[in-house]
């Protein structure tokens, strides 16, 4: 034996050492989840137990990040716990979770990112199917697209958190990272089609006009759509859509990264039925309806200028009769100060909605 292999086995003896111990943690860590699912059915009930505490997930993943001393990255450990505590809980309940479907979607990949892979995507054909599925019981929570960094809101979401009873949960930021996708063999000069959702065909406008000016651009439903048809349709066609997407339909991502905006995202919600707990760096969400009138927007932010409220997203729908204001920022409903700015929009509002306090994205 070489002196390099003697000095390879006393390290592989030493990961060996290491793997076992490791092992034996984490099915510890999975035995006291289950004590966790006993207790929580004993003190609350078997049907009404909730296992999922948004809040409680966050400051674990927050406190991994702090005490990480490498040389891992931060949010790669993170990530590592993130699975580590998705697989725990589906040993107390396998958690169902809706998103905008088909299969292969950035909405799909916000789920994993936040629920992990051990929980249950269910695919729905639309956004209010979604929210109908959270409503309904079926689904524990749903995933909804709220914003994109360079085409902005999704207005059909706001429009169903007024129609549904529902609270938000918690919140998820996906890099968007487009890729030109073909079957492998293919020609990429010989594309004379390439299907996209419309919204990835605007986000890559700049490098579809430069490198394939005439030739034909389709929007379809989903970008999964577009790689599922590419894939059907075969020599000569092309699709822009994610990794996900690329890895159901066994296409290659022959360019990647053609959007034109490189930090483009993303931000998804958590929606579902319960109240979260603070977590000690959380966002707010609300909804405030009032009448159509000269200075409305100012009356609705004044008090949050007076508590110290550091608003993150405003955005605004007017109708002939009212103005409608969806409004993120700092802090949460139990905070005092919250509590205060809440209680003097209520006053002046036709309606004002809490749609949810939740921790702020950690990954």
């Amino acid at each position: 034996m070489s002196e390099q292999e003697k000095e390879l086995r006393v390290l592989r003896d030493q990961i060996d050492s290491i793997d076992r111990q490791i092992h034996e943690l984490l099915n510890r860590r999975a035995t006291c989840a289950q004590n966790v699912a006993e207790v929580k059915q004993k003190y609350q009930g078997e049907t009404s137990a909730v296992f999922y505490r948004p809040e409680r997930e966050a400051q674990v993943l927050r406190a991994v990040m702090e005490r990480n001393e490498g040389p891992l990255p931060d949010k790669e450990v993170a990530r590592l716990f993130r699975e580590v505590m998705s697989v725990c809980l589906a040993l107390e309940e396998p958690m169902r979770v809706a998103f905008l479907g088909p299969e292969g979607t950035f909405t799909q990949q916000a789920s994993m990112k936040h629920f992990g892979h051990s929980a249950r995507n269910l695919p729905m054909q639309s956004l209010k199917d979604v929210f109908r599925e959270v409503q309904s019981g079926a689904a524990h929570y749903g995933v909804v697209p709220i914003e994109n960094s360079s085409e902005g809101v999704v207005s059909h979401t706001l429009d169903l958190f007024k129609q549904y009873d529902l609270k938000i949960c918690g919140e998820v930021e996906v890099p968007v990272h487009l890729h030109l996708l073909l079957n492998k063999g293919d020609d990429l000069d010989g594309i004379k089609r390439i299907y996209s959702h419309q919204q990835s065909l605007a986000q890559s406008r700049d490098w579809l006009d430069a490198r394939y000016p005439k030739v034909e651009k389709v929007a379809v439903s989903s970008n999964a759509e577009a790689a599922r048809i590419a894939a059907q349709e075969g020599n000569g066609c092309a699709a822009i859509a994610g990794d996900m997407a690329a890895d159901l339909y066994d296409l290659d991502a022959v360019i990647k990264n053609v959007e034109d905006q490189a930090d483009n995202s993303t931000r998804f919600l958590i929606i579902g039925d319960q109240d979260v707990g603070p977590s000690g760096d959380d966002k707010t969400s609300i909804l405030i309806s009032v009448p159509n009138t000269p200075g409305a927007l100012y009356q609705q932010l004044e008090p949050f200028q007076r508590y110290q409220l550091s608003l993150t997203r405003v955005e605004t729908r007017s109708s002939s009769k009212n103005s409608l204001f969806y409004i993120d920022f700092e802090g949460h409903c139990e905070d005092e100060l919250v509590q205060q700015a809440l209680s003097e929009l209520a006053k002046g509002s036709v309606e004002l909605k809490v749609l949810g306090s939740y921790p702020r994205a950690v990954l």
